[in-house]
């Protein structure tokens, strides 16, 4: 998660794959922003969480089995981005069953988002946000230090309302690889 290793260049197509039950308003937002800043974009219909993910003692999912399943339903020139309103975990620390907002393979092929933890009274804007973090990591880049920078590490809060854009070297690694990012002019989804 954070000791990303860097891969080349490549312009995969980005799959935004919603799961059963994500709202489609929030969707919507979300590839619409997506597209603004990457138009190899793609959407799939709403799939259905694997019953293989489920983690019955805590009702949530397993967002590393989710990881696995996304993968392997698309080509090898995608970077598959999982959304679900359902919880999601990993193990990270010691922690066996570490509630997350989102886990991507750094550098890889999918990430997976959930809205369950972020606030609802600006909700499309802190989820794009996690989704842009989880899509930094497929690109290869690992969390960073820089307190506004939607790289920044979470560390086991939501620290969505403080991030404004992607740090001056994120930005620049991630023009490197075709998105359309200026330093500072990100334009984040409206506050309902």
């Amino acid at each position: 998660m954070s000791s990303c290793g860097l891969r080349p260049s490549t312009r995969p197509v980005l799959v935004l794959q919603p799961f059963r039950g994500f709202p489609s308003p929030l969707f919507d937002s979300v590839h619409r922003q997506i597209q603004r800043l990457y138009p190899l974009v793609v959407q799939r219909p709403a799939a259905a969480l694997p019953r293989s993910a489920y983690y019955a003692p805590r009702h949530r999912y397993r967002a590393d089995s989710l990881l696995h399943f996304l993968v392997g339903r698309h080509q090898p020139d995608t970077v598959v981005i999982g959304l679900t309103q359902q919880d999601i975990s990993t193990t990270k620390n010691g922690v066996r069953d570490w509630g997350v907002m989102g886990l991507g393979y750094c550098p890889g092929r999918a990430c997976v988002i959930s809205s369950f933890r972020l606030k609802r009274r600006n909700l499309s804007t802190q989820f794009y946000k996690v989704v842009l973090h989880e899509i930094g990591h497929t690109q290869g880049l690992p969390h960073c230090t820089t307190r506004t920078c939607f790289m920044r590490d979470a560390e086991g809060g939501n620290p969505t309302d403080e991030e404004t854009s992607f740090c001056r070297a994120c930005t620049g690694h991630l023009q490197s690889r075709g998105w359309k990012l200026a330093s500072q002019s990100l334009v984040l989804p409206k506050t309902p």
